[in-house]
């Protein structure tokens, strides 16, 4: 890889779902090559996404960012590691006490809870159609347990509730008044949402990274769709949104690109970072 200094690096920051990803949940072959080339050029990739690190395996080897190099970002910010050396270059975890107070408050409405555990989506219920969703796209197992908060005694990045799309918005505005102040509560999709340390978005997650990675803020790009892409592509250099992103995503936008299944990750690449 080239190597190129500080003043002229890049950071190309994408999200999975929606813009790495077109509908059929494929990297296209033109956006990989494209990816390739900004890591040959001596720029940095990092992928981002409200996944769980096991579920943005598969992506980072198609890309074979452990050969090329780049970063997987991963429970929204939550979790960063080095694709090269597997090191964790940032992590925050939830209190201990408050898996426990999650389960209890999603027991109390009658909706989804879930953590993480290895290749596992650990599950305080039998599973919704949400759940079953969410270990589907990250393709791992479902592990149902019956005792919730004495199970998760272990450090996690974070819990998720899942329901339909009304419910968890009211659950978002009703968690944010009472832990607005101590944790991160936010949607990834109409019926994800999302419980993590206080500080945790894609935007404050690169903010703390970008030294390590060499990067001034100026000269990132940042790719989205959906909810948790605001704060990334609001701070971003150059923020962009997909053309099939929400409208509240192409609304902060520096720039509107192509569809996930135009490659529209081709055309930022080129027109922002290879075009030199």
């Amino acid at each position: 890889m080239s190597a190129i200094n500080i003043e002229n690096k890049k950071a190309l920051v994408v999200d999975i779902d929606g813009t790495l990803l077109n509908s059929k949940k494929e990297i296209t072959p033109a956006t990989a090559e494209a990816i390739k080339q900004v890591l040959l050029a001596g720029h940095t990739v990092v992928i981002a996404s409200g996944r769980p690190l096991p579920g943005m395996r598969k992506c980072g080897r198609e890309l074979e960012l452990s050969k090329f190099g780049g970063y997987l970002l991963s429970y929204n910010g939550a979790k960063v590691i080095d694709c090269v050396t597997e090191e964790v270059i940032y992590e925050k975890t939830l209190p201990a006490n408050i898996p426990a107070e999650i389960y209890e408050y999603a027991k109390a409405h009658g909706a989804g809870v879930v953590s993480f555990e290895g290749d596992c989506v650990i599950s305080g219920f039998e599973p919704n159609e949400y759940v079953k969703l969410e270990a589907k796209h990250n393709g791992l197992d479902i592990r149902v347990v019956s005792n919730f908060p004495e199970y998760i005694t272990f450090p996690v990045n974070k819990c998720m509730i899942m329901d339909h799309g009304e419910n968890d918005a009211r659950y978002e505005k009703e968690l944010i008044e009472k832990y607005g102040d101590s944790l991160s509560i936010f949607r990834s999709e109409e019926y994800f949402l999302e419980i993590m340390h206080a500080g945790i978005s894609k935007s404050d997650s690169l903010d703390a990274i970008l030294p390590v990675l060499g990067v001034k803020r100026e000269n990132t790009i940042c790719c989205g769709d959906s909810y948790n892409d605001i704060s990334m592509i609001e701070y971003a250099g150059v923020g962009v949104a997909m053309g099939n992103a929400k409208p509240e995503v192409k609304a902060v936008a520096d720039y509107i690109t192509a569809t996930n299944d135009e490659d529209g990750l081709v055309e930022v690449i080129n027109k922002f970072i290879l075009k030199d």
